[in-house]
């Protein structure tokens, strides 16, 4: 199966394109300029690989949460690719890449979300991937949701961050935290490939992101 896949969620861009028996990626700190170079790294990819867009199955993109401008550039340029060729798109949830990429077989995912809150799921680990055991929700560190069991293993950029409150709020519970992981887009790749197995994959038009949260700063009154 041939599958496209764009993260955009973090300061971060990346692109891979899954093919059998390989995979090719471009990655570059971004930070504000994904749009400036998403195009160039999917053209490489496939250039790469000698392939056009009508040889892929679908193309796969981090659908959030993240950064809402980041999700909406991710979103966008699929969209705009998948409507020109003809394919399904299949979001991905960031958490379950950034899941993915730890390793482990109980792993919290935890994006920094700002405003002192992270982006939070927990997952266990299948043979083909990952399994959501906690949705992605909005929460803040020490009121994260409970997990069952011990032997988690702790990873992203909210463990980055808010390690010590993180990890006051599960104890004994985190065998380890992992640092300086972030959704990739291999990853995506991966986790979007079983969702166009499975036949899940969705219409260009029907793709939104996955933003979690509705509020993107504070007032004046709740800074101060």
């Amino acid at each position: 199966m041939n599958v496209l896949a764009l993260e955009t969620s973090t300061e971060y861009c990346s692109v891979a394109l899954l093919c059998p028996g390989a995979v090719s990626v471009r990655e570059a700190h971004a930070g504000q300029r994904h749009s400036d170079l998403i195009l160039s790294m999917v053209d490489e990819v496939l250039n790469e690989a000698r392939i056009e867009l009508v040889d892929l199955h679908g193309i796969a993109f981090g659908a959030g949460p993240g950064s809402f401008t980041g999700l909406r550039i991710a979103c966008g340029v699929a969209q705009g690719l998948a409507f020109g060729a003809g394919l399904p798109l299949a979001p991905v949830t960031t958490l379950a890449a950034l899941a993915r990429a730890a390793g482990g077989s109980k792993i919290v995912a935890c994006l920094d979300a700002r405003m002192e809150e992270i982006y939070h799921a927990a997952y266990k680990r299948t043979q083909t991937g990952v399994r959501e055991v906690s949705a992605p929700v909005l929460c803040t560190a020490l009121g994260a949701p409970a997990l069952e069991g011990d032997g988690w293993l702790g990873c992203g950029s909210g463990f980055d961050r808010h390690e010590e409150r993180l990890r006051q709020r599960y104890g004994a519970q985190l065998a380890e935290v992992r640092h300086g992981l972030h959704p990739h887009a291999r990853e995506v790749a991966m986790l979007g490939a079983e969702i166009l197995r499975a036949g899940a994959g969705v219409p260009a038009e029907r793709a939104v992101p996955l933003y979690v949260r509705d509020k993107v700063a504070l007032k004046m009154d709740e800074q101060r």
